[in-house]
């Protein structure tokens, strides 16, 4: 039933690869992935995208291979601030595809397509490997060289502790 399911998917996408006609041998494809392309995945943390993913496909007789490349920015909030700033994401995934009884991909490196398949979706792959290269924190580049001003770094600033208590100042519980 998983593969019924996968094949129902992959017929209404873009990112699908029919490689049933493609000769043995090395093949490039191109892809521009954009906003939308995020948002159908229901990921919203991008206000902004605009990436280039470079497939480099590699047909052999009993298996495919595949090595994408992206390269792009997303413009994302600050952490911090919210303030919006284009974050440059790079990334690469290799991905080898072998026939078999049923669809299986339980290995992140190898996917295993039933025998008679002639196409594949590839949006998955493209937007894990995008999303996976995105930092845990976003900080705008403006807060480290001190460039970016805000209301909301200026709140923070004011409202840091450093700032209310004197460095010579001790507690007097711990004079005695």
């Amino acid at each position: 039933m998983r593969a019924q399911i996968y094949v129902q998917m992959k017929l209404s996408n873009d990112f699908v690869l029919s490689f049933f006609g493609l000769k043995e041998g090395n093949h490039k494809f191109e892809y521009k992935i954009d906003k939308q392309f995020f948002e159908s995945f229901k990921f919203d943390e991008f206000i902004d995208a605009d990436f280039t993913v470079v497939l480099d496909f590699n047909k052999k007789s009993t298996l495919l291979e595949l090595h994408f490349e992206n390269q792009g920015t997303g413009t994302v909030a600050c952490d911090l601030t919210n303030e919006p700033f284009g974050l440059p994401l790079e990334g690469a995934l290799d991905l080898v595809v072998n026939f078999g009884e049923e669809f299986n991909n339980d290995n992140e490196e190898v996917l295993i397509l039933p025998h008679g398949e002639h196409q594949l979706d590839l949006s998955q792959y493209i937007y894990e490997m995008i999303v996976l290269a995105l930092p845990l924190k976003k900080i705008h580049p403006g807060i480290a060289d001190g460039s970016l001003k805000s209301d909301i770094l200026n709140k923070l600033e004011e409202l840091s502790p450093d700032k209310h208590k004197e460095i010579d100042e001790i507690d007097p519980r711990w004079e005695d």
